[in-house]
């Protein structure tokens, strides 16, 4: 498969770019993965319901811009069915199989706006957990290798 990784800000710690970089490694002889990471917005001094949906707004606007009108994207959130590993590596077959570009899009601390997610063409969730966004791109991209190998008939760890 190739997918693009679309989220928001940069990784600041050490460990989450080894681990994505890692897994961009391993997961390069199933195809091209790629990360390509939008500016945060800054969180408001006091965390107002308006002052964080601008900043929602104005990170959802960066993304936006990345997402082409044929893209099949999928949005990572809390509101959504989290499959198990074997499921995930159907649905990502069944999303290549479609032959556009697949976007996985990842949010900032305060999660994507609703333009964005009127933008999916499907939502995944991973757990009903919180994960800071830099953790995610690693959980993502581990799944992503994990359902690779699932269907390349390969062993992997239940």
């Amino acid at each position: 498969m190739n997918a693009t990784i679309l989220c928001v800000g940069k990784l600041r710690e050490k460990w989450q770019q080894a681990g994505c970089e890692e897994y961009l490694k391993r997961l390069s002889r199933y195809g091209r993965y790629e990360i390509v990471a939008v500016d945060d917005a800054r969180d408001p001094e006091k965390p107002v319901p308006a002052l964080i949906r601008q900043a929602m707004e104005k990170e959802g606007v960066a993304l936006m811009r990345q997402i082409r009108p044929n893209d099949c994207v999928v949005c990572l959130c809390v509101q959504a069915d989290a499959p198990d590993s074997v499921r995930l590596s159907e649905l990502t077959g069944e999303w290549a199989r479609d032959g556009r570009r697949v976007v996985f899009v990842i949010g900032g601390s305060n999660g994507l706006c609703d333009e964005v997610l009127r933008r999916a063409d499907h939502r995944l969730s991973f757990s009903n957990l919180t994960f800071p966004h830099g953790l995610m791109r690693v959980i993502l991209l581990e799944q992503l290798y994990r359902a690779e190998r699932i269907r390349a008939g390969e062993r992997y760890h239940k």
